[in-house]
Formats: C-alpha cells, sequence, structure tokens
C-alpha cells in the first residue's frame, strides 16, 4: 500500500534500510485520499443507477418501494480502523541450513496459514514447517492473513543469515503497514404501505473488499462473494417482509482484515441507527417499534425487554438520554442502551451507563461470557468515539497511540451486564457487544438533540458539526 514513513523509535539499521529503498508507486493505493474516496462510496451507494450485485434477497423489494406511500432514505459511513492490539506483532523462525525445513515461535489465529506462507517461500512441503503456536495478548483479526506478513519477516531474515532470528515490529511498522477494517458507505431506503406498516427494506454497502485481499483461496471458493464486509447487513429477526441488500464491490488497493465484530460493526451501525430513524420519522417510540417487529421472535424480544427494564427506559434523565440497539449476530440474541450526555461547547461525548444484555444460548463458562461482553463494549467504544485511520497520497498518516485515540480508563461507562439462560444450543459471544455500541450511541445524541449522527468515528469536531 505505502512505503513506511521515516518517523518513530527505529534502529540504526531499520533507518539506513528505509534511506536507501526507492519506491516505485506502482501500488493501487498510490495516490489515494480516504476522505474523498468516502465521499465517491456515498456517491455509488446512493446512486441507484450505479451497478450493484444483489447479497441477500427476501419477497420483492423493488416492487415494494414502487407500491410505497412514503419511503425513508438515510446516509451512514464508517471510516477505517486499526487493530490496536497491545501486543506487538512478533516472531522467531529458525530456517535449516539447508532450508528444507523451518521452526516458528508465534501466536497466530490460524495454524494453517502460519505454515502454508512459509512453506510456500521456501518451495518445501507444510509438513516441514514446525509451527510452535503460542499464547498471544490478542489478535482479533490482525494475525490471520494468508501471508502472515510478521511470521514472514523472521523466516525471511533466517534464512538469509543462516540462523534463527527474532523479528518485533514496532508501533509504527505495525500503524503505518497495518491492515484494517474497511471504510464503508451505507445509503438505506425503507418503505412504508397505506396501513403504515415497515413493508420493505433496502440497504446498498460500498466498502473497500477485505476476503480477496486477506484470503483470495477462500474468496475464489466463496464465489466472489465477500462475507466478512457483508455480515450483518441483514435484519435477521425483524418482521419486514421484503428486503433488499446491494454491494458494490470497491478496491482501493488499502490492506484489509477482519476486525473484531468483522463487517456486523459497519454494518450494524448503519441498520440499527436507521431502524431508530424510521420509527422516530413515524411518531412511534423506538423501543415499541422494534417489540413490535420482533414479536414473531420470542429471544429477540426477551432479550430487548429485560435490557430495557434494566435501564429504566421509560425514566427521563437530566441532561442525559437513553440509545437502544438489538443484534441477532451468528443467532445470538444481543441488546443494549447507552446512556449519554453531550458537552456542546467540546462536541465531547460522555457515556455513562451501558446495560446489555445477552442470549447465547448455552454458556459453558458464564463468567467469561460477562469479561467478553464487558471487552467487546470497550472495543465498540474505541471504534465508535475515536480510532480511526486516515489515507492520503496513499500512505497512513497515524503513527502511535499519541495520534491514534484508544478509550481510557476515565472513558469507560459503567457496565451492567445480564446473561439470559437458556437451554438453547450455544451460538458464541466474544465480539457480540461490539457493534451494539455506536447505533446506541447515535440513537441516544438523536434522543438528546434531535441531531442524528452519521459517521464514526464520533469526533468532537465532527459532533459540533452536525449541531451546527
Amino acid at each position: 500500500m505505502s512505503s513506511p514513513k521515516p518517523r518513530g523509535p527505529r534502529s540504526r539499521g531499520a533507518r539506513a534500510l528505509i534511506g536507501a529503498v526507492t519506491w516505485t508507486r506502482t501500488g493501487t493505493a498510490w495516490g489515494f485520499d480516504s476522505d474523498k474516496g468516502h465521499d465517491a462510496f456515498a456517491a455509488d451507494a446512493k446512486n441507484l443507477n450505479r451497478p450493484a450485485r444483489d447479497w441477500s434477497s427476501q419477497g420483492n423489494a423493488r416492487g415494494a418501494f414502487q407500491n410505497a406511500a412514503s419511503t425513508i432514505e438515510a446516509e451512514y459511513r464508517c471510516d477505517y480502523a486499526y487493530h490496536a492490539q497491545m501486543e506487538p506483532l512478533n516472531a522467531v523462525a529458525s530456517v535449516a541450513p539447508n532450508g528444507d525445513a523451518v521452526e516458528i515461535w508465534a501466536g497466530t489465529q490460524s495454524q494453517t496459514t502460519a505454515t502454508e506462507a512459509p512453506a510456500k517461500f521456501l518451495g518445501i512441503s507444510r509438513d516441514k514447517v514446525k509451527l510452535h503456536d503460542l499464547l498471544m495478548g490478542g489478535g482479533f483479526g490482525r494475525r490471520g492473513n494468508r501471508d502472515v506478513d510478521f511470521i514472514m519477516d523472521a523466516v525471511m531474515l533466517s534464512k538469509e543469515v543462516g540462523r534463527p532470528v527474532k523479528a518485533m515490529w514496532t508501533r509504527e511498522d505495525d500503524v503505518h503497514n497495518g491492515r484494517f477494517r474497511p471504510m464503508s458507505a451505507h445509503y438505506l431506503r425503507a418503505a412504508i404501505d397505506p396501513s403504515g406498516k415497515l413493508a420493505a427494506w433496502h440497504h446498498r454497502v460500498a466498502a473497500d473488499r477485505i476476503t480477496p485481499f486477506m484470503d483470495p483461496v477462500r474468496f475464489q471458493a466463496g464465489g466472489g462473494r465477500d462475507g466478512m464486509v457483508m455480515a450483518g447487513t441483514d435484519v435477521r429477526g425483524y418482521d419486514v417482509p421484503h428486503q433488499l441488500v446491494e454491494q458494490l464491490y470497491r478496491d482501493t488497493g488499502v490492506r484489509t482484515n477482519p476486525l473484531r465484530g468483522i463487517g456486523v460493526t459497519a454494518n450494524k451501525f448503519a441498520t440499527e441507527s436507521f431502524m431508530d430513524e424510521v420509527a422516530r420519522k413515524r411518531g412511534t417510540d423506538p423501543l415499541a417499534f422494534r417489540l413490535e417487529l420482533l414479536k414473531g421472535t420470542p429471544r429477540a424480544v426477551r432479550a430487548v425487554e429485560r435490557v430495557a427494564q434494566m435501564a429504566e427506559w421509560g425514566r427521563k434523565r437530566d441532561g442525559r438520554a437513553l440509545g437502544l440497539s438489538y443484534i441477532d449476530y451468528s443467532g445470538s440474541q444481543v441488546a443494549g442502551i447507552a446512556e449519554v450526555s453531550l458537552d456542546r461547547a467540546s462536541g465531547r461525548i460522555k457515556v455513562h451507563n451501558f446495560w446489555c444484555t445477552i442470549d447465547c444460548g448455552v454458556a459453558v463458562q458464564p463468567d467469561n461470557v460477562i469479561a467478553q461482553t464487558e471487552s467487546s463494549i470497550v472495543y465498540g467504544l474505541g471504534m465508535t468515539m475515536s480510532e480511526r485511520i486516515s489515507i492520503k497520497d496513499g500512505a497512513v498518516e497515524q503513527s502511535n497511540f499519541y495520534d491514534y485515540s484508544l478509550p481510557r480508563m476515565n472513558e469507560v461507562p459503567e457496565m451492567h451486564i445480564e446473561l439470559i439462560r437458556t437451554d438453547n444450543h450455544p451460538t458464541g459471544a466474544g465480539q457480540m457487544a461490539t457493534p451494539l455500541i455506536a447505533p446506541c450511541i447515535s440513537n441516544a445524541i438523536v434522543e438528546l438533540t434531535g441531531v442524528r449522527l452519521r459517521h464514526t468515528p464520533f469526533l468532537p469536531d465532527r459532533v459540533k458539526k452536525a449541531l451546527a
């Protein structure tokens, strides 16, 4: 994508190498500007004459829009985001003197990819690659790409010098050469029939790709469908008879990878914020509107009703407001409510409380489910409030945690999590709450101010601009 920038802590060898390299600038991403790119994405998503690929459909959405009594439309955007795993990318490799075997010590998210790439590079069979898959401080999608770049650094250096080598990336290395959650633009329409019922739902997603870059084998096997980008575009659980989701595949050349919550985090920001928007434009309480649409999904109703009880949904707060969202994430029923306030002068949002219910079927380790949910909430808070990667002329502008901001302890809300105990089949809990945060906060801010926030992260300058 881009050359590493010569700033931040580096060894003399690294600085000398960077200074000696002449970059060809032939990559697709050279010249790319993420702000201008986002504008182009949004224009394409909104232009119904722009070709798109049907991702999923139910009923006859196109016909329902032609016969609608009224329609509602909205746009949403999500920026690139960095994985920000605290443990640096590092690996130790020892290549045999004749190059016919390699032994690796590293923490990975895929043993398959961690052995395939070194085997291919050395021209040996995979059984000649021995991997010691170590515990890691966090991966969140960064350590699963097929070319395992940080491992290959150690392998190539070991092959060159003929002895074991440990390679460790600096934070600047990882940020400048990161593999990010892709940016995306969303255009949504809702059709209201003559009886006032939500009859049809249309969601067009213009987004950078993940799967063809991160795992081209999977992409080809899946017939060119990028499920990592499009996950969560459905409105599963809601009684909407006609639904259509379209994908506008875009290739900026920026390195991408799945990030905690994969496509669900961006896509549910759009769908759950828009669901709230439809409710308000119909003059309906957002909680009552969801419960009416979810009445055929008892587990969903239970999760939503319970979180509303926990947060005392109907009680007015002085200077604060509540926002609700619900997700069916791979069968796990998750609902959340955020209580927020806003300093209008600075544009800073404060999340005071976050209530969450999760029905993930039989919970084998209930305490771990709660811990994972707390972690998911903090992760979602960062992507909602402050975490942003921007690209100028094909190069990443951020470098380290001084200009890529993560949630600090004093910014984390009180978390109130209830695990709903059921005898349903286990369906997962590792990242289910992460996508709740952005729509909850967006929905709370519109309740508080009447202004809808449509672009994550909700940076103070963006908030002030929206309020103006």
